[in-house]
């Protein structure tokens, strides 16, 4: 067998493993979770009933979801949280409605004393969701609610 044959068959092997190696690592590389259908609403306490701020979304993403967590915050207040500052936020529940897709939702009671301390109109909410393979994503506005009393 000829030099050069032997030479052109060990490149097209060496390639053809670089391709697949290459198709695996991007085949595992972790993907970032989605965030859709988002909701969030107020409602304030009457009588002798506490009332509630409730924030529902849909998260998926290939690997599962392990998590998400949750901020409300004044738009007047100028907070802005960043992504690092969610991580030590309070967590929504999560359930499963498939392999790759989970139903999550932040729900806090509000008395009428703290409804009373709470500033009037318009809010944000910011989220950061974790999937089981540690991807992330943080939505710093992932939903908008008025507050009113």
């Amino acid at each position: 067998m000829s030099k050069r044959i032997v030479l052109s068959s060990l490149i097209g092997a060496v390639a053809l493993g670089a391709v697949a190696a290459g198709g695996l690592a991007l085949a595992s590389a972790p993907t970032e979770p989605t965030l859709e259908h988002g909701e969030a609403r107020y409602t304030a306490p009457s009588g002798g009933s506490a009332g509630s701020f409730v924030y529902t979304v849909d998260v998926s993403d290939d690997s599962g979801v392990r998590g998400l967590k949750v901020v409300a915050w004044p738009a007047s207040s100028k907070l802005d949280p960043t992504e690092a500052e969610l991580r030590s936020a309070e967590s929504a529940t999560c359930r499963s409605v498939s392999d790759e897709a989970t139903r999550c939702t932040y729900t806090l009671k509000v008395t009428k004393r703290e409804a009373a301390d709470l500033a009037k109109g318009t809010w944000y909410v910011s989220a950061l969701a974790t999937a089981e393979d540690g991807g992330t994503t943080f939505v710093p506005r992932a939903a908008t609610f008025d507050l009113t009393r």
